[in-house]
């Protein structure tokens, strides 16, 4: 990260670069371009002021395309505008908490631009919430207005009475997010002081998940780190199937704000709807979580050739680690259009691997982009050489502003940790072994699991497979490995256990393989070590 003054400068000057190439610096007419930037002075870089700003460049192009039809910028900027004198009746405004439960579609884009003209913070909360987790949320987070589907009203029988709740989307077509009639009366909110923040709830996957504060972007300039690394352009048709409540379907609307592209959501994930879409709407981008590549490639070969994909530039994945085999056999069939962003809720992004990158080593978790700066660190805090394996160390200008119970992570030096541990190569790639709380120690040997699953899924007819640790009276600790395979494929085994061994060393071998038909996961598609059966019969 840039510190000096020359340094300044050439962050600057890259950051222009990065800019341009996107199309998001571009020539328009001069007083188009005065009134967006005097909508970026008024409301700031929050999602309400980049809609704001696109109402003035692009007013007819189409922002948000979802199931009920096309919504140009000045349309989704008008809709803001009058949902937000909808919460203000409600009870929201400056320094308030609105929740957003919702699925994927223009009014949760809507809810997000209100909030913003509000001053109001945004809580986004994950659609896979059970009613319990649902009202702990509420009531630790202070949250005064929650905006939901229809579909969720049954988890939010039990909230407060004085919760105030707005209908988002329901399948009969009604929804307090209409503008036109029902709008209550009276000026727009005036400017807030202070932005609203959005909230994010980290990918908990035991217990009630933990907001996470993210920080009010500066500006393009914070979209050019990820559009340093992925080629993103402002003429894009972005099919955003992660969901939006997730820190990278998050990424995937913020970005296609900051670019004035075109963001094509599906409320539901399909994963042949996935490529109708694209064939339909001729989408260039894909933003999605690795699990949602698996259901595509589980497809049978005759329905993914069925579509025409070849409009597809870019597939940005992010969430949880993806198997080599994975990596291949998509680019293999789709193309070398494959990026993979590793980062978290809290630091956001630390590196991307672009596809010449995933080519040379399907393992990598790629490189830092524009701004961003990635360390290996001993237990003391001191930086490793390549090659060696310790704690990953994150510095970027995105990183988050803390809990929402207070806590943060540790900063050193400008970096905050990840939790995560790995080592960066002699080519200057990262490679992730996995959490710290993941590794076991075995008979005195410190193993990780994530080497032990790329081995297994590599062997034929696996599908999927994840390895935890479980207590063992004689080693301390062992593997365990919950194994799906393909339909209709008898697995050995003993031959799983041998390859490990052959490869890895016998402290690595899971002592027990466990046959699933599916892994569990939670509704970002990261598994939920938690709900693997222990007590399953072993092969």
């Amino acid at each position: 990260m840039a510190t000096d003054g020359p340094s300044r400068v050439r962050h600057s000057l890259a950051v222009a670069r990065v800019l341009v190439r996107a199309g998001v610096l571009a020539p328009g007419r001069p007083d188009r371009v005065a009134r967006q930037l005097r909508a970026l002075r008024t409301w700031g870089a929050t999602i309400a002021g980049g809609y704001a700003a696109a109402q003035e460049r692009v007013p007819d192009r189409v922002a948000v395309a979802d199931e009920r039809g096309d919504s140009t910028f000045a349309e989704m900027n008008l809709r803001g505008r009058a949902l937000a004198r909808s919460l203000r009746a409600a009870g929201a405004g400056p320094g308030s908490r609105v929740g957003l439960l919702c699925r994927n579609h223009s009014g949760f884009v809507q809810t997000m631009i209100a909030c913003g003209r509000l001053g109001a913070d945004t809580l986004l909360l994950n659609t896979g919430l059970s009613a319990p987790q649902l009202a702990d949320v509420v009531e630790a987070d202070g949250i005064s207005v929650l905006v939901a589907d229809e579909e969720f009203a049954r988890l939010c029988a039990d909230l407060p009475a004085g919760v105030a709740r707005l209908t988002a989307w329901s399948d009969a077509g009604a929804s307090d997010l209409a503008w036109g009639s029902g709008v209550p009366e009276g000026e727009d909110p005036e400017p807030p002081r202070v932005p609203g923040r959005l909230v994010v709830l980290t990918s908990g996957t035991t217990g009630t998940p933990k907001g996470a504060r993210r920080p009010t972007p500066r500006g393009p300039q914070d979209a050019a780190s990820v559009l340093s690394r992925i080629p993103l352009r402002s003429s894009d048709r972005i099919l955003v199937s992660a969901p939006a409540f997730h820190t990278w379907g998050l990424a995937g609307v913020q970005l296609g704000m900051s670019m004035r592209a075109t963001l094509v959501m599906r409320r539901v994930f399909e994963p042949e709807d996935v490529l109708r879409t694209v064939q339909e709407r001729r989408c260039t981008a894909l933003f999605a979580v690795p699990v949602m590549l698996r259901r595509i490639m589980d497809l049978p070969r005759s329905t993914r050739a069925a579509y025409d994909t070849s409009s597809l530039r870019v597939v940005a994945v992010s969430g949880s680690a993806m198997s080599p085999k994975l990596i291949t056999g998509f680019m293999d069939e789709f193309g070398d259009v494959l990026y993979n962003l590793y980062g978290s809720t809290e630091v956001s992004w630390a590196t991307i691997a672009a596809p010449e990158d995933l080519r040379a080593s399907p393992t990598t978790a790629g490189r830092p982009p524009l701004g961003t700066r990635v360390a290996v660190v001993d237990a003391d805090g001191v930086e490793l050489p390549p090659g060696h394996e310790g704690s990953i160390m994150v510095g970027n200008e995105m990183l988050f502003d803390g809990y929402t119970d207070g806590r943060s992570r540790r900063v050193a030096g400008g970096l905050m940790e990840t939790g995560d541990r790995g080592r960066v190569d002699a080519d200057g790639l990262l490679h992730v072994a996995g959490r710290d709380d993941d590794m076991i120690v075995s008979g005195g040997e410190n193993v990780f699991p994530r080497p032990v699953e790329e081995v297994i899924v590599a062997l034929p007819g696996v599908r999927e497979v994840v390895v935890a640790g479980v207590p063992d009276e004689e080693f301390g600790q062992r593997f365990a490995a919950f194994v799906v395979p393909h339909e209709g494929v008898s697995l050995d085994p003993n031959e799983i256990r041998m390859r490990v061994r052959g490869l890895l060393g016998r402290f690595s071998v899971p002592r027990d393989v466990v046959f699933l038909e599916e892994l569990p996961r939670n509704a970002t598609g990261k598994v939920v070590k938690g709900r693997l059966p222990l007590d399953a019969p072993r092969g």
